[in-house]
């Protein structure tokens, strides 16, 4: 998560800036290198130069997985402007693909769960919205579209279980999720704090800030289906998080005089001012 966010606009992560963040972050140097070694063999990155003067840059396939996340974000913001209600519609897919391509399989689950579905029974999973677009390009690039059945109901039934937000309740960790919610409001109440204040901050602190917020953004929305506030219970703790580091952003950004920031940081910020110009027209 921490070289994820310090990904620049142009793609890059420069290694000065990864260790020097790193070690703020109580992490060692040791640990900063095995984290590039991996990224590199996975093909997640390449890596030129050495020591701090190398620069990282980030895969096509690495840069292709943040753009879901920064739509999910999108989507999260305008739920908790009121602007994205649920129209009652549960989305479903089903896949059956055979035991020769476990991996095609094994992947196309994990990146339905990833994109917010629940399982209902083996190979059929649901998710409150309308999640066909990434559903069907995942499957495109593992091979497996023509696997794949899509459709749509109103009319959703679990057992004895029909009510909505009593679905909800039975398919996906609603617990688990809050506490995440919970600990990022912990995160970023003290740090609005200090962004707030008029002592200043060097460029390495604001730096360390938006990494911090950013990755504990990261930590608590991967995990979150984004159900529809109707399916939740209230008040979410999800919205106040958010909230409060969208105004954590606004903070940042008073304070930025022309330094780079990462990409994620200006996309979220970017993402947070949409958000709330829609909510005051």
């Amino acid at each position: 998560m921490l070289v994820h966010a310090l990904i620049r606009e142009d793609d890059t992560v420069s290694a000065d800036e990864l260790y020097t963040i790193a070690n703020t972050l109580g992490m060692s140097d040791q640990q900063v290198r095995l984290c590039i070694k991996r990224l590199v063999a996975e093909g997640r990155f390449t890596h030129e130069g050495r020591g701090r003067k190398a620069e990282l840059r980030a895969t096509a396939d690495t840069t292709r997985a943040l753009a879901p996340n920064a739509d999910f974000l999108r989507h999260a913001f305008q739920q908790d402007a009121g602007l994205a209600p649920w129209d009652g519609s549960w989305h479903l897919a089903a896949f059956a693909v055979p035991e020769s391509a476990r991996t095609a399989r094994d992947s196309l689950r994990e990146t339905l769960v990833h994109l917010g579905g629940a399982p209902l029974q083996g190979g059929l999973y649901v998710c409150a919205n309308a999640w066909e677009p990434y559903v069907e390009d995942a499957a495109h690039r593992l091979g497996a579209h023509g696997a794949l059945t899509l459709l749509t109901t109103t009319d959703l039934r679990r057992g004895h279980t029909k009510e909505p937000a009593e679905l909800a309740r039975q398919l996906w960790p609603l617990q688990e999720i809050s506490d995440r919610y919970h600990r990022l409001i912990r995160i970023a109440q003290p740090r609005l704090a200090r962004l707030t204040d008029s002592a200043g901050l060097s460029p390495s602190e604001l730096l360390t800030v938006a990494v911090e917020l950013a990755a504990e953004l990261t930590r608590s929305i991967q995990p979150d289906p984004l159900l529809p506030p109707q399916l939740l219970p209230q008040p979410w703790p999800g919205t106040q998080a958010r909230e409060l580091v969208a105004r954590c952003w606004a903070a940042l950004l008073e304070r930025d005089h022309g330094e780079a920031r990462p990409a994620l940081f200006r996309l979220y910020t970017d993402i947070a001012r949409e958000a709330a110009d829609r909510a005051t027209r």
